[in-house]
């Protein structure tokens, strides 16, 4: 059995590439799989994969490291090959094969077949749409799209995963149903924008009749929607959040900034006005919803007057849920060869904690208004005599979640309380976090 460590970085989307790769060579036997987060030196794996991210500097910086380390480890015999592949790859691997030739080979987002033959791994067909899973297994991200349209001017993922490529309805619901038998209860659907869903191969915007068709599988619980563009937002979508009790009232809109200035310079296709007059439409149209977002601060251009905007907005929008990134200049982006990078680090820093202070006191607020309502859960883990959940308002890994305590104060957990469902009340709040206590 050859021993194998797959390390997988940056997003959800990479994270589905890296367990449909699981499947394929664990499908004939002769693979263990090394749970990811074993150390290089306890692992004895004879082959590491790494999945990489080219997406911000930060990422970038990660996955360089990674790379380091396990070619130390390899160097001081503590593990076999080393292959890297994924976006970083795709974009750097000239680069990366002259700077860290101890690695065994670097391969791009579309290199499957050439990673399978340097695997020994003959990809099977029939298992295109399997995966196994690495998230715990009562959720999985469902990929409905590759690639961008999109020219946003500081973002190189059209340069890396190429133009936007809709998934066949009838090849998601498929990879849906095998999900589904394998126990999961959360689908949460992403691609680089979910709501040009269909537009490619269909004519326009299937998003909302996809929903209706994964909403029909048996098993399926819950369906949570990820990065949904601002731009002519399919409000049909809306309609089915709001009548179907299997579609999380969570609503995750990347708006990026507040300022039309900005915005403009940014490439991005609405405005100040025409985002608010947004949030007011899905609030309106979903009483209950929880509206999640992100910020870039530090933009090229942005000045005391454009940071006080979006400051203002957030706000007057309070938004349920707000991250924010500093700005990354990326090379090969509109940003990078039309405007000066005038913000300095420092500023960015302290714009970014000013924004994130702001919405810490936000966001406890709102979690302080749902203090003695019922909610039901989904539960994530049990330690410590304590129940980790989330309601339809957190998603996974991104979002605070929610503390159950005493919930089996005997010491009997039942096997099955992870992935199950239950209806707890709130007892209090901070910033991100909740806790409850079981009815009983």
């Amino acid at each position: 059995m050859k021993k194998v460590l797959l390390i997988s970085l940056g997003c959800s989307k990479n994270r589905v590439d890296s367990e449909k790769l699981l499947a394929q060579i664990t499908a004939g036997g002769g693979f263990e799989i090394i749970p990811e987060g074993t150390p290089f030196d306890k692992s004895g794996a004879d082959m590491v994969l790494i999945n990489t991210c080219g997406f911000i500097t930060a990422a970038k910086q990660e996955s360089i490291d990674v790379i380091l380390e396990a070619c130390e480890a390899k160097n001081l015999g503590q593990v076999g090959k080393v292959y890297v592949f994924g976006c970083l790859s795709k974009r750097y691997r000239d680069e990366l094969e002259k700077s860290i030739p101890e690695a065994d080979g670097f391969f791009g987002t579309s290199d499957d077949l050439a990673l399978f033959r340097a695997l020994g791994v003959e990809p099977c067909a029939h298992l295109a749409l399997h995966r196994k899973l690495t998230t715990p297994s009562h959720y999985a991200y469902l990929k409905i799209s590759e690639g961008c349209d999109r020219r946003c001017s500081y973002c190189a993922i059209p340069f890396i995963r190429g133009p936007y490529r809709s998934v066949p309805m009838e090849e998601i619901v498929a990879e849906a149903r095998i999900l589904a038998a394998q126990g999961v209860r959360e689908l949460i659907l992403i691609a680089q924008d979910t709501t040009y869903y269909g537009i490619d191969i269909y004519g326009k915007r299937r998003l909302a009749d996809l929903l209706k068709m994964l909403s029909d599988i048996e098993g399926i619980e819950w369906i949570r929607i990820h990065y949904m563009y601002p731009a002519d937002f399919p409000t049909d979508v809306l309609d089915v959040m709001a009548s179907d009790p299997k579609i999380c009232k969570y609503v995750d809109i990347p708006l990026q900034h507040a300022s039309d200035k900005i915005l403009n310079m940014m490439h991005r296709a609405a405005g100040a006005d025409s985002n608010r007059r947004l949030v007011d439409t899905i609030r309106e149209k979903v009483p209950g919803v929880v509206i999640r977002t992100t910020m870039i601060v530090g933009h090229p251009g942005e000045g005391e007057k454009e940071f006080a905007e979006l400051m203002d907005f957030v706000r007057e929008m309070r938004f349920e849920r707000l991250g924010a990134f500093t700005y990354s200049e990326e090379e090969g982006t509109y940003d990078a060869s039309h405007y000066r990078n005038d913000v300095p680090e420092k500023v960015k820093t302290e714009r970014y904690d000013k924004l994130m202070e702001l919405q810490s006191e936000i966001s406890k607020a709102c979690n302080l208004k749902r203090i003695g309502k019922d909610e039901r859960v989904i539960v994530d883990a049990f330690a410590d005599g304590t129940l980790t959940a989330r309601s339809m308002g957190e998603s996974p890994e991104v979002d605070g979640e929610i503390y159950v305590m005493g919930a089996y104060p005997c010491g009997f957990v039942p096997a099955s309380v992870v992935g199950s469902f239950m209806t707890v009340r709130i007892t209090a709040a901070d910033e991100y976090d909740l806790y409850a206590k079981t009815l009983i």
